[in-house]
């Protein structure tokens, strides 16, 4: 394992245990008041406030959205896309990328290591609607090989990330 591997980003080292609170907080609801958030953290409305716009301006609170239903807007197909490259140029990866970029249906993208160059999380409303995307994926560059895999039934889905306890230094 590299240096790089373990380094723990600056901004997580200035995270106390009432920024901590703050995040699981806001993650559970962030249309929560300042004065409720601070309630629930120990804290009164103006330092919590200020504690949240150091998380956003430090980067740590990338932004505040509604989470949708995919099924109740119709979107009830959910692919996980496995893509195998055989051109690893910066040139090529640049193109693939802005391509897979501009398609709304993707909604995670990830370069891998392994088996699999790079991972897709899509959604779309029915199987026509999946060959379209995937005519329009395999035009975007050359690909070497691409594999659907149609997820039956979601198990576990959360947004909030598990925030580690504050480390005793």
């Amino acid at each position: 394992m590299t240096d790089v591997a373990v380094q723990i980003p600056e901004t997580s080292r200035r995270l106390d245990a009432i920024d901590r609170k703050i995040l699981m907080v806001l993650q559970e609801d962030a249309s929560l008041s300042v004065a409720e958030i601070g309630d629930r953290v120990g804290l009164s409305s103006t330092p919590c406030w200020k504690r949240i716009q150091r998380l956003e301006a430090d980067g740590v609170i990338l932004k505040r959205v509604a989470l949708v239903d995919q099924n109740k807007i119709g979107l009830g197909i959910s692919v996980f896309v496995s893509v195998e490259s055989s051109d690893h140029s910066d040139a090529w990866l640049k193109k693939f990328a802005e391509a897979v970029s501009a398609m709304p249906e993707v909604m995670e993208f990830y370069r891998m290591a392994g088996d699999v160059d790079y991972m897709l999380r899509v959604v779309v409303a029915d199987m026509q609607a999946y060959d379209i995307f995937y005519k329009k994926l395999i035009s975007a560059v050359p690909l070497k090989n691409v594999t659907s895999r149609f997820a039956m039934e979601k198990i576990k889905s959360v947004t909030a990330l598990p925030i580690p306890a504050v480390v005793a230094a």
